[in-house]
């Protein structure tokens, strides 16, 4: 045993993934990429659609001065980021952080979505989750609701049978 396998169980997976593959009985080995790098699927918010790549000879960017609050810092620096989509014309505006970076990274993100939604249309993943998450509000909405009113007439019985015996005292 090495001194790994004691530090984390975390570490000692990582080694013996590098060393050739886990297989847990009835479940298959983990794949592994070119190279010998195994692919380990996470599990995340938008690890698992599947989006348009983006080609960087189709897209313009330009760095302009962002708006809103912020004061002096938002006036006076360029961290704002406009990405063009050259072939469909689709405009996506960023300025959720100061880092030009994180900036720069989260308009690309927007931009494959948005490419996602125009060359799929409503066969979109975008749009699926859109439409699931809505859903499944308008569910949690009905079973409070659902809810309050159980509890109203639960009131409402309690205090018609606490009335007959008020009386009767």
């Amino acid at each position: 045993m090495s001194f790994l396998s004691f530090v984390h169980p975390v570490l000692s997976m990582a080694r013996r993934l590098l060393q050739g593959g886990i297989c847990h009985g009835q479940f298959e080995c983990y794949p592994r990429l070119p190279g010998g790098w195994p692919l380990i699927r996470t599990v995340g918010k938008k690890d698992f659609i599947d989006l348009p790549t983006l080609n960087e000879d189709d897209l313009e960017e330009q760095f302009v001065r962002g708006s809103g609050p912020g004061g002096q810092a938002t006036n006076k620096t360029s961290n704002c980021v406009v990405l063009r989509h050259i072939p469909t014309g689709i405009v996506v505006k960023c300025h959720q952080t100061r880092s030009l970076e994180l900036n720069r990274k989260r308009a690309r993100e927007i931009m494959r979505e948005k490419l996602d939604v125009e060359y799929k249309g409503e066969e979109s993943e975008v749009l699926k989750k859109r439409k699931d998450a809505i859903q499944r509000k308008q569910e949690k909405r009905r079973r409070a609701s659902e809810n309050l009113e159980k509890k109203r007439q639960f009131k409402e019985m309690l205090s018609a049978e606490s009335k007959p015996n008020q009386d009767t005292g």
